[in-house]
């Protein structure tokens, strides 16, 4: 098939240098350094999914309609890239590859005659440098879209991504973008401290204050009448008794999502932005949390100071020490 991948970052240079790998022809748009880069060398995958080059076509911008495209930006980003290449996109189905909850909204926004649907991935990618990803934990992509069942359509796509990576047809999609919010709350303490995912998880306060931001998220999902959807062994029951475990016995699941990740240094795709000098998507991650809590007229506290203390090391470019972060959340309970 002629499959575009909009935008090569980490995910999106997973997701092309594999489909290539399987026999598709693959287009990827980029810009600066990273169109640079594969035009020249092409993508080079190392890691968990063995090593792989491939030479994708790329490009600043589509120039053809392709039979399939997957939309693997940042959440910020989606909008102006899914516009900048609506002329050639609208009518073709499109796969937005995205954390948060808005990404498939986005795309059916702006593409009114295409056929959208969304993707959870939880390969733990790091872009190494323009053109360079490496892989530290394989594990499956999760595509659906909606409330019920996956229907046929999902299941065709299903089947043609599972010839190039792993892909699960997921029933309640939109339940499942909830339990990969929670899942998330991975991603902001790393940023802000400059630790790996596995280090934060070791260090006890960081450790509570992670348990903390992921119980306020479940809390905030129910309040908004979510049924949340199964992914990585988790599931609407399963997260529903999280919120009820006291604060110590809650911090089996980060301790739990940690002993997945194995022991190579995960950095978060937060930390990974930061240190790529970009802009991250900490709005649509907790402060999504934030933004559903006021739609059902509570506070989200743990959400607002996350989502404030990594905008500060955006802002600064240096990071905060666990002792400082620790006492920010402390005045939250004073």
């Amino acid at each position: 098939m002629n499959i575009a991948v909009i935008g090569a970052g980490a995910l999106g240079g997973t997701f092309a240098t594999l489909l290539a790998r399987a026999g598709h022809t693959v287009t990827v748009t980029a810009r600066g350094p990273a169109l640079a880069a594969i035009r020249a060398e092409g993508i080079s995958l190392t890691g968990a999914f063995g090593t792989v080059r491939q030479h994708p076509l790329a490009l600043e911008r589509l120039a053809r309609t392709p039979q399939l495209t997957l939309v693997c930006t940042k959440a910020q980003d989606a909008a102006a890239a899914i516009g900048e290449n609506a002329r050639v996109l609208d009518g073709s189905p499109v796969i937005v590859v995205q954390n948060g909850l808005d990404g498939v909204l986005t795309a059916g926004s702006l593409l009114p005659r295409s056929d959208c649907f969304g993707a959870l991935s939880i390969i733990a990618a790091n872009y190494a440098a323009p053109g360079q990803v490496t892989i530290t934990t394989a594990a499956p992509t999760y595509l659906g879209r909606g409330t019920g069942a996956a229907d046929a359509a999902t299941l065709a796509w299903r089947d043609v991504l599972a010839g190039a990576v792993p892909t699960v047809a997921l029933d309640n999609f939109v339940g499942a973008q909830w339990t990969k919010l929670v899942v998330n709350m991975l991603n902001a303490l790393p940023a802000i401290t400059g630790m790996s995912v596995q280090n934060v998880i070791d260090h006890a306060g960081l450790r509570r204050l992670m348990t903390e931001s992921m119980r306020e998220t479940v809390e905030v999902g129910m309040k908004r009448g979510v049924r949340y959807g199964s992914l990585q062994g988790l599931g609407d029951r399963p997260l529903r008794a999280f919120s009820r475990l006291p604060p110590a016995l809650g911090q089996v699941l980060p301790l739990r999502l940690k002993a997945r990740m194995g022991d190579v240094p995960n950095l978060g795709s937060t930390q990974q932005s930061l240190k790529r000098g970009q802009l991250t998507e900490v709005d649509f991650l907790n402060g999504a949390v934030v933004r559903e809590a006021a739609l059902a007229g509570v506070r989200a506290p743990v959400n607002e100071l996350l989502t404030t203390l990594v905008h500060e090391v955006e802002a600064r470019g240096v990071s905060l020490a666990p002792y400082d972060v620790l006492e920010r959340f402390a005045a939250l309970r004073r």
